[in-house]
Parts: C-alpha cells; structure tokens; sequence
C-alpha cells in the first residue's frame, strides 16, 4: 500500500517538474508551481503588512535617491507588467535591502553608509530587480515544497515497517535537503541576481564597477560574517567579488566583440 502511494505521489510530483520556465538573461532552466499573477498578489499582501509595521525613511534626498536609481534600472529590465516600488526603511543600523515577488523592494537606510555613489546604489537595485526578475522567490518557495514533499514520502513508505525508523529517517532527510539543495540553491540565486544585476546596470549605463565597489565596501564593513560560507545561503563577500569581477570582463568582452562584427556605416 505505502509503496503504491509513493509511486504515485512520485509521479505527481514528476508531472509538475516537467513543465520548466527560463531565467531571463542566464538562460537558465527553473521549476516554479506558483502562478505568477498568485505570486505578485502574495508580494503585495506581504509589502502592505510590511508597510504597516515599519518606519520609512523621511529624508527627501535619500528616498528620492533610491526611488530614481531603483526606477532607472527596472526601466532598464524591460519589464512593463511589473508594479515596481521602491521602499526605504529608517534603520541605519541595518546594511541590506529585500525584495518581495512582483517587484516590492525595501531598502534599509544603513545601505546608504555602504553604497556611496549612484553607481554603488544601482548595484543593490540591479540585485533585488534581478530576483524580482528571475522568481527567485516562487522558485525557493517550489524548491522548498519539493522537499517537505520528499520528507513526507520517506516517513509513508518507512511508517508501516517502525513507525520510530520513519522519524529518524523523515529528520534526516530534512537536515540533508536544507544543507544539500536549500542553502546552495540559496547561494546560486544570489550570484544569478548578482550576474542579471550587472547586465541590468550595463544596459541602464551605470558603471558596473560600482558593483564591486558595492562589495568591496561591504567586506571591509563592520558587518557580522556568516561562521561559515556553507551554512548560509549567501555567498562570502570575497567569492561573489570574484564573481562580480569575472561577469564584469565577460560583459564588457561581449561588447566588443559585437561592436567589431558590427557592419561599418558609411
């Protein structure tokens, strides 16, 4: 009995993976179950509680800043059905910013004692339009569905045969998907925002080396570090600036390449 309702639990579950959608830019292959128009009204819900529960900033310079820097590059992201806002949360203590699914993007005030130009600012927009962008949200909220799902079928099959084996086995699985498959699937969507965010400044025309700049400043920033790049779903400082360095050379290679395939105008 426990198996057949594995294998068909199993194949439900397969049927959904079949259909993949494609990451704008990277070209990469995602699975996301969530519809996109029930995916943008949970951002909304979330940023109207959100709205509700803090204290924006009130410093007409800073909030017309991330406002016009934030509007430039989702201009640049060719995405006119999104319903992008741009949000600035009073706490200076705090140096980051989110973004919610449909285009919500908080930013904390304590970004700005990090990101000391527009061009360094543009980097932290570009990020959070690029997850916005890719689904990155819905695509976690899968992936993490997939996995509570995968729990639940390891305790059915197990539960006939000890009900104390199926626990042991149901927590064991769940400890290995959150380390194997959550964390670092964690991780590839950050450097996928980071890669999606400096084409979206390149096209914006911000200076792409604000990007590094943006994180250079972060490394030498009184900011507590994750005690270990493999427990958190954020790459160390000093990988993603390899990274950032990297895209930034290809983008620019790829530039010219194509400026010199281009046919000379007479």
């Amino acid at each position: 009995m426990a198996c057949r309702i594995l294998l068909l639990l199993l194949a439900t579950w397969l049927a959904v993976l079949s259909a993949c959608d494609t990451v704008p830019y990277t070209e990469r292959k995602q699975v996301i179950v969530i519809p996109q128009n029930q995916e943008r009204a949970m951002g909304a819900r979330a940023a109207r509680e959100i709205l509700r529960t803090v204290r924006l900033a009130d410093d007409p310079k800073l909030v017309a800043a991330v406002s016009r820097v934030g509007r430039r590059i989702a201009a640049a992201s060719d995405a006119p059905d999104m319903d992008w806002e741009f949000h600035v949360i009073d706490d200076d203590r705090v140096a980051n910013a989110f973004c919610l699914p449909g285009g919500k993007i908080f930013v904390y005030s304590g970004i700005l004692r990090v990101a000391r130009d527009e061009d360094e600012l543009a980097a932290v927009m570009a990020h959070e339009v690029a997850h916005a962008l890719a689904r990155h949200g819905a695509e976690r909220a899968t992936l993490e569905l997939g996995a509570q799902l995968g729990g639940a079928l390891v305790a059915l099959a197990l539960g006939d045969e000890d009900p104390r084996l199926a626990e042991i086995a149901s927590r064991i699985w769940g400890y290995g998907t959150n380390l194997g498959l959550v964390l670092p699937y964690g991780r590839k969507q950050e450097y996928e925002a980071d890669a999606i965010g400096l084409r979206l400044m390149d096209k914006a025309g911000c200076d792409m080396e604000g990007a590094a700049r943006f994180w250079e400043n972060m490394r030498r920033a009184d900011a507590p570090k994750p005690l270990s790049a493999f427990l958190s779903t954020h790459p160390t400082d000093e990988k993603r600036l390899e990274r950032i360095r990297r895209d930034i050379r290809e983008i620019r290679a790829t530039r010219q390449k194509a400026r010199e395939a281009a046919p000379l105008r007479p």
